[in-house]
């Protein structure tokens, strides 16, 4: 990975990183190996103050300042308590709302048309896709499960095939419509 130069204009927000990261490097240098293996206890941890993330509006160059749980918690979890009972709480399950215990009541929402019938269809389109669609099919089952089919089978699957495709090719429309945006398929 390449890091921006020292004359590099963005070279400012890469300095709270370089120092946790050289905090962070040291720290694990003075430990030793077998130490790495194990998690500290709650009495051995560290009480130094955590470098705050990136330049904030009022932050300070070379100060640092102490982060607690509530700062990092964007669910509320630290806001319910212990003494906090069920239905004290905004939402259902006694704790403050969230994503799901919203209900959606739209009632002129989207809902899609009906698609048209496949009995008015043209029965020459219907074979032709039955044929494009059924031809790889059997070509594919024809080697699977009949591996001695006559030559004359598979060229006949083959030809009908080809003869489907190009009669969906033919029936495509030769010119746009200049009013189509293309919004519907």
């Amino acid at each position: 990975m390449n890091r921006p130069g020292p004359d590099s204009a963005d070279q400012s927000a890469n300095k709270g990183d370089d120092a946790v990261w050289l905090d962070l490097v040291a720290r694990l240098e003075s430990m030793p190996s077998s130490a790495l293996d194990e998690p500290l206890p709650a009495e051995e941890l560290p009480k130094e103050p955590v470098p705050e993330q990136g330049p904030g509006p009022d932050a300070v160059p070379g100060k640092t300042t102490s982060r607690s749980f509530q700062d990092f918690d964007p669910l509320g979890l630290s806001k319910r308590g212990a003494a906090e009972g069920p239905g004290t709480g905004e939402g259902e399950g006694g704790g403050t709302a969230g994503p799901r215990d919203y209900d959606v009541e739209d009632e002129n929402g989207f809902v899609p048309e009906d698609p048209p019938s496949l009995a008015g269809t043209e029965p020459l389109t219907m074979l032709a896709w039955i044929g494009a669609v059924g031809g790889p099919l059997a070509l594919l089952f024809t080697a699977m499960f009949w591996r001695s089919a006559p030559l004359l089978a598979v060229m006949g699957i083959l030809v009908a095939f080809l003869a489907s495709v190009v009669y969906l090719i033919m029936k495509l429309p030769q010119e746009k419509d200049e009013n189509d945006d293309g919004a519907r398929v």
